[in-house]
């Protein structure tokens, strides 16, 4: 039988959506007041939700203390309090909060010592969120 573990993080970065190829008026048009030249940032929640059989041992899908750190190396020590566009995971790419689903989730699939990951859900404004899935 397959259980589920799902645990959220806190994370604070900025970003500027704004795509070179665009005229400034085409990034005015895509992405509004997010295309601001001095950036905007947000307080993200970032979910992660692994799936797999509970260890006998133990009686978990994932040791929490385990996530917790594989999450901090791999996310909060690249990510919180920095701006997006400048990381390089989004070079050519603009730094959308989709786009920051599908790197969070790049970086944590093939870290985790037990489980599977299932999906990142990050939560942008209380009005907005984001999911990547497991294909």
């Amino acid at each position: 039988m397959k259980a589920y573990f799902g645990r959220r993080y806190m994370l604070s970065a900025s970003h500027r959506l704004h795509a070179d190829r665009f005229t400034p008026e085409q990034n005015r048009q895509a992405y509004g007041k997010c295309n601001n030249p001095h950036g905007h940032g947000h307080n993200y929640v970032v979910e992660v939700l692994v799936s797999g059989p509970v260890d006998p041992e133990k009686g978990m899908v994932i040791d929490l203390a385990d996530l917790d750190g594989i999450f901090a190396a791999q996310v909060m020590e690249r990510f919180d309090h920095r701006s997006l566009n400048l990381d390089p995971a989004f070079a050519g790419q603009v730094p959308t909060t989709e786009n920051l689903c599908q790197v969070v989730f790049g970086l944590l699939e093939d870290c985790l010592p037990a489980g599977r990951l299932e999906s990142v859900r990050i939560e942008e404004t209380e009005n907005n969120f984001f999911e990547s899935y497991r294909q």
